[in-house]
């Protein structure tokens, strides 16, 4: 089916969508600042979950990946500071606490309430704060409180992350808006990050865990900032069908949808990549010429995760062989003879034969907030993209006392 599409970007995050209200505030898990975060539809939603691969699994992940099963859900709460990882059968309990705390705050079932947690790993929830928070962020919720939900969600973040955008269809507008945080321990398979997206759209609950399963592959497991895959990563969407615009299988809605869910999840993708710990510039890694998408896909995360590619990438040294070294090490067979490699936009090799280039230029190409490794192979049409940022001295230092 060709659509021709028209999306537009809209202010207000997971409110932009017509039926929710959600609240940011501070609770004390922090020193300072905004930690936790409630958000509320005004009726039922269809709800869908992606979570971490990760075979240690924080019990927020546990707690909401059973309840999302239901396909229903209409609030989410998040703190930030305390991961509830690792924490046994008190964290699940204290996950579950969190869950009637909202419910005894809203008038809401706790079993349409999802839980996520985010911060340090192994250490319980301080639920005296955390009731406290939730009871303060009940009474703040408001149509306009998706930015301060984004804030309360950040931990090693620099800045919040969030997006909505407008999609027009025949039947009218489909609003999707979404917030997402994640700065280190970032890796593909539910690359610690979390995202809420909700939209106005009327869905059916598997109809939104197909659309959502199938972006999810296309953007937050093509983020990769350590090569770390966290304890509690975590995507959520909620359907309000406040908008009143009916989406269903094979129509010309669900394209319009699937694409607008597309370039939001795209849009926070790239800004946790962007914002990884220490970062200084994001960096986009496209492989083409693979004997399939698999084997471009190894490709490319082999050198999005290579210490040596990213260090070089921070010094903006236009080190070339280091990124060849890499893709030969993926497990993916190739002809070498067949590669050829832009850097920042520079041919530096072609037919498997290094280019003379001004190693001057280069360097002051790589300088540029976003840079772009463009590997070409001669083996067939496989082709992947991933979203990566350089490694700092200031990433060693945020990691080497993160807790201390």
């Amino acid at each position: 089916m060709h659509v021709t599409l028209d999306i537009e970007e809209t202010a207000g995050g997971i409110t932009a969508p017509a039926g929710f209200r959600a609240a940011g505030v501070p609770c004390g898990i922090k020193a300072a600042g905004r930690d936790l975060m409630l958000l509320v539809a005004d009726r039922p939603c269809s709800a869908a979950g992606v979570f971490t691969t990760n075979v240690v699994k924080a019990a927020p992940v546990l707690f909401s990946a059973r309840h999302v099963k239901t396909g229903r859900a209409q609030a989410v709460v998040i703190n930030s500071g305390v991961a509830n990882a690792c924490t046994g059968d008190e964290g699940m309990h204290r996950c579950e606490a969190m869950a009637a705390a909202v419910s005894e705050a809203t008038g809401l079932s706790d079993d349409v309430v999802l839980v996520c947690s985010t911060g340090v790993i192994g250490r319980q929830l301080p639920m005296e704060k955390i009731v406290a928070g939730i009871a303060l962020a009940a009474g703040a919720l408001s149509p306009d409180g998706g930015h301060d939900a984004a804030l309360a969600i950040m931990t090693t973040d620099t800045r919040p992350k969030e997006c909505a955008v407008t999609v027009h269809t025949d039947d009218g507008p489909i609003r999707i808006g979404g917030m997402a945080k994640g700065s280190g321990m970032i890796a593909p398979n539910m690359a610690t990050m979390l995202s809420v997206i909700t939209t106005d759209a009327q869905i059916a609950p598997d109809l939104l865990y197909g659309a959502l399963s199938n972006v999810v592959n296309r953007t937050f497991n093509r983020v990769t900032v350590d090569g770390d895959t966290s304890t509690n990563d975590t995507v959520l969407l909620l359907a309000s069908g406040a908008g009143g615009v009916r989406v269903q299988q094979g129509t010309q809605q669900l394209v319009c949808f699937e694409r607008a869910l597309l370039q939001v999840a795209e849009t926070l993708a790239k800004s946790i990549a962007r914002d990884g710990e220490g970062a200084t510039k994001l960096v986009e890694i496209w492989v083409h010429g693979a004997a399939d998408d698999a084997a471009a896909s190894r490709i490319a995360n082999t050198i999005a995760t290579s210490p040596l590619v990213k260090t070089a990438l921070f010094g903006n040294d236009p080190n070339w062989g280091r990124i060849l070294a890499a893709a030969g090490r993926a497990g993916v067979c190739f002809n070498p003879n067949g590669i050829d490699l832009d850097l920042a936009g520079i041919p530096v090799v072609r037919a498997g034969q290094p280019v003379d280039f001004d190693a001057a230029v280069a360097s002051g190409a790589m300088k540029a907030p976003e840079v772009v490794i463009a590997l070409s192979l001669a083996e067939g049409d496989g082709a992947a993209v991933v979203w990566t940022c350089d490694l700092s001295y200031e990433y060693v230092r945020i990691n080497a006392d993160y807790t201390t």
